[in-house]
């Protein structure tokens, strides 16, 4: 499909500067452009790829000022990347769509599946599972007993859900993901082996939560661990058992969340971040790549290293770090001073 800029400047309630009429059809990153493509420039950092890229049409800013002459349509907007995010989610409404089931899918005759759903091939849908209108089950995905899947939810080829889960509505579960498994939970015996203690829970994963691929989430031992609406999960995340994420936040690759710990909403946890069990982390709270936590955080905190610390006590020290060699040699240096310094005092 293509798409002029006049078009897309009327979707967008944008401005153009340049030719109206030129069309695209793809998009692209700034710094790859290539005629026919759209790109968009939100990062000041990428300002020098505006002025050689060869993209067709570029979203910028309002208040963009270029250094010098542009050779592609620009449509002005209040924000760029919002605007692409807008146009690529146009886009995937635009691609065909799939609906019905297709064969070999095992549904048992005990679930409940809504209207314009898509079950895939090698699919299965156990007993008394429930799925919303309009979700898709991609193939080789598999639904647990008693599962219930909300309206406009896709689960991707390769997801379980486990018994007894909940997934509420306008859901994104990627390839890969496991919902329900066995919490860690084991109980050392006189013998020194260890006892598996039943996990009895589930997992409810409320409205509007993305979950990456091969993120596992485990159940509870009882009650429930809960993922709560809007918040997103990035790929390879493991929760364990009894675990609560909060309302809008956001955790990236690589993060493993120890059991009975409970996150905030709208906390910002960056990648391979280590949250011990049993803790609470406030509101708001943004945690640094690589952070280790060990203690409860409050909210508003912006925590760094392993073992965590105030983000800007974590810089200080990060600065005192890189200067140890230089330190150690000072150090060194009045260690042998002092030392001719008492020499001579004693033969005073």
């Amino acid at each position: 499909m293509e798409f002029k800029a006049i078009t897309i400047a009327d979707f967008l309630q944008g401005t153009i500067e340049g030719d109206e009429n030129v069309s695209v059809n793809n998009v692209s990153k700034i710094e790859d452009g290539k005629p026919g493509t759209l790109a968009f420039l939100a990062n000041p950092k990428y300002e020098k790829y505006i002025y050689d890229t060869k993209a067709s049409i570029v979203l910028v800013r309002n208040e963009f000022k270029p250094e010098k002459p542009v050779k592609c349509t620009l449509i002005r907007v209040e924000d760029p990347y919002q605007s692409m995010a807008a146009l690529l989610d146009l886009y995937q409404q635009a691609k065909p769509q799939k609906f019905g089931v297709e064969q070999p899918a095992f549904v048992d005759s005990t679930a409940t599946v809504g209207n314009n759903i898509y079950i895939g091939a090698f699919a299965y849908i156990g007993v008394n599972a429930t799925v919303g209108d309009g979700s898709k089950i991609y193939p080789q995905a598999y639904i647990g007993n008693n599962v219930r899947i909300g309206v406009n939810t896709i689960i991707f080829s390769g997801a379980k859900i486990y018994d007894d889960c909940v997934i509420g509505d306008n859901c994104i579960i990627h390839a890969g993901a496991v919902i329900g498994a066995d919490g860690f939970g084991f109980a050392p015996t006189p013998d020194g082996s260890y006892k598996k203690i039943a996990q009895v829970g589930n997992v409810i994963v409320e409205d509007d939560v993305e979950i990456g691929a091969n993120t596992t989430i485990d159940c509870s031992t009882m009650g429930s661990t809960i993922i709560r609406k809007g918040a997103k999960l990035d790929n390879q995340i493991q929760i364990a058992h009894n675990c609560e994420v909060g309302e809008n936040t956001v955790m990236a690759a690589m993060t493993g969340v120890a059991g009975s710990t409970k996150i905030g909403k709208n906390c910002i946890v960056a990648g391979h971040v280590g949250i011990a069990g049993h803790l609470n982390i406030g509101d708001r709270v943004t945690l640094g790549a690589m952070a280790g936590i060990t203690n409860n955080v409050k909210d508003g905190k912006t925590l760094l290293g392993s073992p965590a610390m105030d983000h800007d006590r974590a810089l200080k020290a990060f600065v005192v770090t890189r200067r140890l060699p230089e330190l150690k040699t000072t150090v060194e240096q009045l260690q042998k001073e002092l030392k001719a310094l008492k020499a001579k005092l004693n033969e005073e």
